[in-house]
């Protein structure tokens, strides 16, 4: 099971490097401003904001990386303890995004399912 969860942590990890890649590279462009539904105006008004974001995004995403590494290389403990906190900051913040806006679910939804699965497959892994 522990390795079940460290692949769905990986995808979510995955997901928040793309994540990382629309918020701090990509924002103004016309296909980023489809998928986030923002105006040029509201995308260059908020471009400082969504890369800081996306670098948020980018260090959760490594925390899990360097976690799924060190659990590779028979560091179970301290490679575990970053993916489960990378993994359950993410279902954090992906409740806090549909709680605060709920025309975000699905967005929110893929940003906290994988983790989320990651999260309970990983300490089942461990306890078990």
């Amino acid at each position: 099971m522990l390795i079940a969860g460290l692949v769905f942590a990986g995808i979510a990890a995955l997901v928040h490097v793309y994540i990382f890649y629309l918020e701090s590279v990509a924002w103004t462009t016309p296909k980023v401003r489809a998928t986030f539904g923002t105006t040029p105006e509201a995308a260059e008004a908020t471009k400082p904001m969504a890369f800081n974001q996306g670098f948020y995004n980018l260090f959760l995403a490594i925390s899990i990386i360097v976690g799924v590494v060190l659990v590779a290389v028979d560091q179970q403990a301290v490679g575990a303890t970053l993916v489960l906190v990378g993994a359950c900051s993410m279902v954090a913040a992906g409740i806090v995004l549909m709680a605060s806006d709920r025309s975000k679910a699905r967005a929110a939804l893929t940003q906290l399912v994988p983790p989320a699965i990651g999260v309970v497959l990983v300490v089942l892994g461990i306890v078990l």
